[in-house]
């Protein structure tokens, strides 16, 4: 799938193989090995189980690292162009994190509620976005001062909301060339807006995921914090990496 929608100059045969070390022994320590209970299995996931262990699923970790090794060849050559990747991780238990890691890489991300429209519908998105940035600088420059004490707390209340919906987007200026959905399932409506505006998918896929709705899936573990932060750790180095040789 991904071979048919990337431009000529992102095909995943012209990607350097990443220097990131990826160890399954270290992946089963984290327990990216760990699917869904065998009943919810999804039947295109069936290529990625290597057995089951007490009614649940254990993923190939060996397919595992082939698969995060071509997301993370394929994230390092857009980041050392200059494309744009955002990321995206709403569920609760992986939200602080996902945060901290999009920050740390200076990249946009969505952890909070994937607001509908936010591809398909982004000039309208943006207007938003800039009336946001807009009362932010209002704020800082005093410009609000001139208000009354309740306008001033309405202001700050308006600003607080907004922040909480787009502070991770307010320096998006377009829309991204790729997307990194840390669960598919949850943020599927993300995976939607991004098959139809032709954004590039990387996906965490579960046992319980179809795998082929994303261009670079990556077979694992979506639902253990310490799953999610080991395919973080490596998205952050290898970000880092490829900014420092841009």
């Amino acid at each position: 799938m991904a071979e048919e929608k990337l431009p000529e100059n992102l095909k995943t045969e012209d990607v350097k193989i990443s220097d990131v070390k990826i160890s399954v022994e270290e992946m089963a320590q984290a327990g990216l090995h760990l699917g869904h209970r065998t009943s919810k299995v999804h039947p295109k996931m069936k290529e990625y189980i290597s057995g089951e262990r007490s009614g649940v699923h254990m993923i190939d970790l060996e397919k595992t690292a082939e698969k995060l090794k071509g997301a993370l060849d394929f994230i390092g050559k857009i980041v050392s162009e200059g494309k744009v990747l955002l990321l995206v991780g709403t569920k609760p238990q992986i939200k602080n994190i996902a945060r901290q890691t999009a920050i740390d890489c200076e990249i946009p991300y969505v952890v909070e509620r994937w607001l509908g429209g936010t591809f398909t519908n982004f000039l309208t998105l943006k207007r938003r976005v800039d009336y946001f940035k807009d009362l932010e600088k209002k704020k800082e420059s005093g410009e609000l001062m001139k208000y009354t004490k309740k306008e001033r707390a309405d202001f700050d209340k308006e600003i607080k909301d907004l922040a909480i919906k787009f502070g991770g987007i307010k320096n998006l200026e377009r829309i991204p060339d790729a997307v990194f959905v840390l669960d598919m399932r949850r943020d599927d409506l993300a995976v939607k807006e991004a098959r139809k505006k032709n954004v590039v998918i990387i996906g965490v896929a579960d046992t319980n995921i179809d795998p082929t709705i994303a261009d670079f899936p990556i077979p694992a573990n979506d639902d253990a914090i310490s799953s999610v932060k080991y395919i973080l750790e490596k998205l952050k180095e290898t970000i880092l990496k490829a900014k420092s040789v841009k």
